[in-house]
């Protein structure tokens, strides 16, 4: 970076900005590492299950703490996020979890701080030094009636996941900034050959990704206050912007910019899809960015772009969210040496390098921490045009997948919009 004075501003914008945020981000892959016991066979033996997008944070820092604690061994495995949502809650609830896991910030899901808390399920991290510089604004996201359950390293955001040489060959010089500039990318990038916007619907969580991306715009620009109205009864999914973001995301299938049937194709597929140049971008949260690194040829040809959800530029927001953190078992057995490792992750050099990690904006910063210049132009929205993650502010675990339902029933034509958005408000409801 070459001003870390000016990218310190914007992020302080940004965590002032921001409030109680979560993410609801993307696991597929399935993997299991087990480092050896110490010498000593004294050792404490930690569990931790998470997902795909905390493997390479993990990879990175389980090993410096072994050098820190050699008595500690920590078995890290990654599984589909619909899978923690089921058989880690319900380890968790049965008293045999694991000692450490995934954890979403805010509240939306089964694996969210609040839902998870409540059931007293969470270990209170409050005692460790580096929940007293949680951002003000950040802090529903991190915390339930004052305490601190959850560690995530920063945020992120979502647009899209391009690639630069993909958009070079077709013509398309810079980013656009308008719906109507993006539907004609999308338009120079189909009659290039390529596949516009690689969609892997067939992966449930990747179904909110463009839903998300657009409804800033169409909902939260126009009334910013939405959340509070829902929550009041005030507000409803179908009388609002959700219906036109809806609409926009079913005219890209109309016009031919997705893949062929998106609900048989995997966020793996999507991956590859832009990596190798087969289409121009994917939208997606940048949590996952480095997973399209590893397939491009070259890190450098992929970058990202906030999409524009509006006609008018200065009416384009943006989403942005606390990524997806992990927190301790109460019930667990080796409670303290849990505690002991999250505790090592809240040290500022560990939240640099786990979100260099994941190119998402460090909670805290020190002159060593840096931004991926891949989401600095999100930066410029995050002063005063940007919202947290739809999921955040819901009353419960229900909506999130009857929006991944309703998105699939609408992609393949079972569905119209006006009974997907009542389902939702349903299921808001509960």
């Amino acid at each position: 970076m070459n001003d870390l004075r000016a990218a310190k501003l914007s992020r302080g914008h940004f965590f002032r900005m921001m409030g109680g945020l979560a993410v609801a981000t993307a696991v597929t892959a399935c993997s299991t590492r087990q480092q050896t016991t110490s010498a000593s066979g004294t050792g404490v033996q930690l569990r931790f299950v998470g997902v795909a997008d905390q493997k390479a944070p993990m990879d990175e820092l389980v090993p410096a703490y072994k050098q820190i604690k050699p008595n500690v061994t920590l078995a890290t495995s990654f599984a589909p996020t619909d899978q923690v949502q089921t058989s880690v809650r319900t380890q968790l609830g049965a008293g045999n979890g694991p000692d450490l896991h995934v954890v979403y910030p805010g509240n939306g899901s089964a694996m969210s701080m609040t839902q998870i808390a409540k059931a007293g399920l969470l270990a209170d991290l409050s005692e460790q030094a580096w929940t007293q510089t949680i951002p003000a604004g950040f802090k529903p996201a991190f915390q339930l009636d004052g305490k601190t359950y959850i560690f995530s390293a920063g945020a992120s955001v979502i647009g899209a996941v391009y690639n630069t040489e993909v958009f070079k060959a077709a013509g398309i010089d810079a980013p656009p900034t308008t719906w109507t500039e993006f539907l004609a990318v999308c338009d120079k990038l189909k009659k290039a050959g390529k596949v516009p916007i690689a969609l892997g619907a067939q992966t449930p969580w990747v179904t909110q990704l463009i839903t998300y991306a657009l409804v800033p715009s169409t909902v939260y620009a126009n009334d910013p206050t939405f959340d509070d109205k829902q929550l009041a009864g005030q507000a409803t999914f179908a009388q609002s912007g959700w219906k036109q973001a809806l609409e926009m995301y079913l005219e890209l299938q109309k016009r031919g910019f997705f893949n062929d049937k998106p609900n048989g194709t995997t966020f793996e597929q999507q991956i590859s899809m832009v990596a190798t140049g087969k289409a121009g971008m994917a939208i997606q949260v940048s949590a996952v960015l480095p997973d399209f690194r590893k397939a491009a040829s070259s890190p450098d040809v992929l970058s990202m772009f906030p999409l524009p959800g509006a006609d008018d530029a200065a009416k384009v927001w943006i989403p942005a969210g606390v990524v997806v953190g992990l927190g301790a078992n109460a019930k667990g057995k080796n409670l303290a040496e849990a505690k002991a490792f999250i505790d090592f992750l809240g040290r500022q050099d560990s939240i640099n390098r786990w979100a260099k990690a994941i190119a998402a904006i460090p909670l805290t910063q020190d002159a060593s921490s840096t931004i991926d210049p891949a989401v600095k132009s999100f930066l410029p929205f995050t002063k005063d045009r940007a919202v947290p993650f739809m999921d955040q502010r819901w009353p419960n675990a229900e909506v999130q997948p009857v929006h991944f339902a309703v998105v699939q029933d609408l992609l393949a034509g079972k569905s119209t919009i006006d009974e997907a958005l009542k389902k939702m408000d349903e299921a808001y409801q509960k």
